[in-house]
C-alpha cells in the first residue's frame, strides 16, 4: 500500500513509498483510513524543525478516521463497517500512575501515531479498540478526521484552564489549533475574543473573524498591547492562549495578560528562551501547559460536531488525494488553508 513517509533528517525528506499492509493481532482492530487531517506538526517534521522525538522511517499523520476493516481475536464492541475516529495514543503501558488514573495521554511510554508509531497517511492502520469512537451519522469523514485538533483545544480550555463567562481571551496564532481554541472559548462564554497573527495569516485571520473573533490583529503591522489595553478595564487579558509554536510568543503573552491572569500554552516551540520570566512572578500569573487529550474529550468533541456547535466549513481549505500531499502541505504553509485534509480511500 502507498504511504507518506518521512525517511530522513533533512528539510523535505518526505515521499510516498510502498509499505506492507499491517495485520491486526489479538485485541486489535484494523482500520481503513478514509480521511486524515494535515497538522502543523506534520509541516514541522516535513521541514525538519520539530522539537519532539520521532522514529525513522515514519509514516506521518495522526488526525484520522475511517471504517473498521477487520477485528482481531478477542475484540468486542466493534464490527466490520463501523465508522470510527481514532485517538493518537497508539500504545501506552497501562500500568503507570497516569494510565491507571485515566491520564494516559501523559504515560511516559506513550507512542503517538505519526511520531513514535507509524501514522495514518496510508490506507490501513492498526489500533487499540480502547481509543476508537463511533462517528455520528451526520458527521462526514472529512470533518471527523479533525476531531483530534478539536480535542487538543477542548483539553486546554475546558479540562486544564479556569475560564469564566465574560473573560477577555487572547489567542496567539490563527492556525488550526488557534481556530479550534477560538471556537471552544466562544462556547465557554468568552466575553471578548481577540486573535493575533502575522502577515502569512491574513486568510486565517479572516476565518477567525468569520467564526466569532471580535478583534483580529496582525502583530507585524499593529500593536497588540495597545489593543488589549484599550479593552475592558485596561489591565489586560484574563486568559492568553499560545497556539503559535514559537517560544518567544510567551514574552508577548506576559505583556498581554493581566495581573492574576492565566496563560495556557498549547504550541510547541524548540527555541530557547532569551527573556526574563520575572513578569510571571510580578503579575502572579498562572502558566498552564496542555498536551493531547483522553477518551471523554473525544466523545464530547464528536457531540459538538454532530450538533453543529463546531463549524469546520471555513476551516477546511481543501480535500486532496494522498498523491497531492505536497500541495496540501504547501497550501497550509502559505496560509491559504487553515486546514488541509487528505482523502486516503474512497
Amino acid at each position: 500500500m502507498q504511504a507518506l513517509v518521512k525517511f530522513g533528517n533533512h528539510d523535505g525528506d518526505v515521499e510516498i513509498r510502498e509499505v506492507p499492509e499491517p495485520r491486526p493481532g489479538p485485541g486489535q482492530v484494523l482500520l481503513e483510513v478514509k480521511a486524515a487531517g494535515v497538522c502543523g506538526s506534520d509541516l514541522h517534521m516535513w521541514r525538519e524543525n520539530h522539537s519532539w522525538a520521532i522514529k525513522l522511517p515514519l509514516i506521518l499523520g495522526h488526525e484520522f478516521c475511517g471504517v473498521v476493516a477487520e477485528v482481531g481475536e478477542g475484540v468486542t464492541g466493534f464490527q466490520v463497517g463501523d465508522r470510527v475516529a481514532c485517538e493518537t495514543a497508539a500504545a501506552v503501558c497501562g500500568q503507570c500512575v497516569y494510565c491507571l488514573s485515566g491520564n494516559y495521554n501523559l504515560c511516559p511510554h506513550r507512542l503517538g501515531y505519526g511520531a513514535l508509531a507509524d501514522g495514518a497517511f496510508t490506507r490501513y492502520v492498526v489500533a487499540r479498540p480502547q481509543i476508537l469512537h463511533r462517528i455520528p451519522d451526520n458527521v462526514p469523514f472529512e470533518h471527523a478526521a479533525l476531531t483530534e485538533p478539536i480535542c487538543v483545544a477542548y483539553n486546554a480550555l475546558v479540562e486544564k484552564t479556569a475560564m469564566k463567562p465574560g473573560d477577555l481571551v487572547v489567542i496567539q496564532g490563527p492556525g488550526p489549533i488557534g481556530i479550534m481554541a477560538l471556537q471552544i472559548a466562544r462556547l465557554r462564554g468568552a466575553g471578548t475574543l481577540v486573535v493575533l497573527g502575522t502577515d502569512v495569516d491574513q486568510h486565517r485571520l479572516e476565518v477567525a473573524e468569520e467564526l466569532g473573533a471580535h478583534y483580529v490583529l496582525n502583530i507585524q503591522r499593529d500593536d497588540p498591547v495597545a489593543l488589549i489595553r484599550s479593552l475592558g478595564d485596561g489591565f489586560g487579558a484574563d486568559l492568553v492562549v499560545d497556539c503559535t509554536g514559537v517560544s518567544r510568543a510567551l514574552q508577548q503573552s506576559l505583556e498581554l495578560v493581566r495581573p492574576n491572569g492565566r496563560i495556557t500554552k498549547i504550541g510547541w516551540g524548540p527555541q530557547p528562551l532569551d527573556f526574563s520570566l520575572d513578569p510571571l512572578v510580578g503579575k502572579a500569573v498562572t502558566l498552564q501547559g496542555s498536551f493531547s487529550h483522553t477518551y471523554p474529550t473525544w466523545e464530547r468533541a464528536l457531540g459538538l460536531l454532530s450538533t453543529g456547535q463546531i463549524n469546520l466549513g471555513p476551516v477546511i481549505g481543501g480535500v486532496y488525494p494522498l498523491t497531492e500531499w505536497e500541495e496540501a502541505f504547501h497550501a497550509m504553509e502559505r496560509g491559504d488553508n487553515v486546514k488541509s485534509v487528505l482523502q486516503i480511500s474512497g
